[in-house]
């Protein structure tokens, strides 16, 4: 069932359509949340928080953009809220902690089919190195890097997620990138 249409049954207080919803795009809305935060312990707050916002906004939705941007729009602005309110301090997580996906339970890491120990070590290493290091973007800069390199979204959708002109969405990127390899250049390098 298509997207306005769960919407519009949503509108006259139809709890299974919300679910529906809630249930296409609830590992989308966790891969972000987590990738945002840093913390696969925060993502089932943050997530519940969105769909929760989502739920009590639902009537002012007016269709200007798709459902997903919509609701993409909720999450990174309850990311930002909350990663004000917890900016100083800092987030630790397991790096040995699942994610949890539709297919249950997977590894953090993209393991190395070489089966070359070191190989996995170091992949495990960077992809570590590069989580951390995007913690520590600034809050214009996080959520285009996330939902560009690691979202798969189109500078357009990011564009309404965010509320910015394409133009600033594809400067963003490229600043973020720039400043993601400033900060990784001493690991690259070392290699």
């Amino acid at each position: 069932m298509a997207d306005l249409l769960l919407v519009e049954r949503c509108k006259q207080d139809d709890a299974a359509a919300y679910e529906q919803l809630v249930d296409r795009y609830r590992n989308k809305i966790l891969n972000y949340v987590a990738r945002y935060s840093g913390s696969t312990a925060d993502a089932e707050d943050l997530a519940q928080e969105v769909f929760i916002k989502a739920y009590l906004a639902v009537r002012k939705f007016r269709g200007e953009c798709t459902f997903q941007t919509w609701l993409f729009q909720i999450a990174n602005n309850v990311c930002v809220d909350r990663f004000r309110r917890v900016k100083r301090e800092r987030v630790a997580y397991s790096l040995d902690e699942p994610v949890e996906t539709a297919e249950g339970e997977v590894e953090r890491d993209i393991p190395d089919w070489s089966n070359d120990p070191e190989s996995i070590a170091q992949g495990r290493e960077l992809q570590a190195m590069v989580q951390k290091t995007l913690t520590t973007l600034s809050d214009k800069l996080r959520p285009v890097v996330i939902l560009h390199d690691l979202e798969g979204m189109a500078h357009e959708e990011i564009a309404e997620v965010l509320r910015i002109p394409v133009g600033t969405v594809k400067s963003r990127l490229f600043n973020a990138r720039m400043e993601l390899r400033r900060k990784l250049r001493f690991y690259v390098e070392a290699r």
